[in-house]
């Protein structure tokens, strides 16, 4: 059975460099033929309010993250930060997040490449249940590394998405398996 693994957008900023990293790891990870993904983006789902309750959620999006068997986080730094809108997004959901692994990889106009990010985004992913990868991406100079159409500039970061994919294909298998036999006991 084929891995469902989306790739979540963290902004809904109409003009988003983070779009083309997004769309190279969509494409690296549909290479995979035990994968199936998708991309998220959060300005096409609606949450009202915050939290966790249930007139917050929005159904497409609670019923994609209880098929997904992992995640792939691309987001741009703001600010040191996260965008709201992936938190927003994030937030909604709980129980569909426990023992499945998420990815993360952070864009950056600067030398930085969302390095803090990530840094800041790994404490909460924990705290919603998902197991973090150890091989993250970054995207520094994202200006630099696409050109307007979207193609990538540098091949060396293929390599990177590959070995981020790797990794988190092999946890999502492990948890994937872990969590059918604590379902069945």
């Amino acid at each position: 059975m084929k891995l469902f693994i989306p790739i979540l957008l963290g902004t809904t900023r109409q003009v988003r460099m983070s779009i083309h990293a997004a769309n190279l790891i969509s494409k690296i990870g549909s290479e995979y033929k035990d994968v199936e993904t998708q991309l998220i983006d959060p300005g096409e789902f609606e949450f009202p309010f915050d939290g966790n309750d249930d007139e917050n959620k929005d159904p497409r999006y609670t019923a994609l993250t209880a098929k997904a068997d992992g995640f792939f986080i691309v987001t741009p730094e703001y600010n040191h930060g996260y965008p709201g809108s992936l938190k927003r997004m994030l937030d909604s959901e709980l129980k569909n997040y426990i023992h499945k692994p998420v990815a993360m990889a952070g864009v950056s106009s600067g030398s930085w490449g969302g390095v803090r990010v990530i840094e800041n985004l790994t404490p909460v992913v924990r705290e919603l249940g998902l197991v973090a990868t150890f091989t993250d991406v970054q995207f520094p100079n994202i200006g630099k590394l696409f050109d307007e159409s979207g193609n990538l500039l540098d091949e060396r970061y293929i390599k990177r998405v590959q070995r981020a994919w790797d990794e988190l294909i092999w946890m999502a298998i492990a948890l994937r398996s872990a969590r059918q036999k604590t379902t069945k006991s």
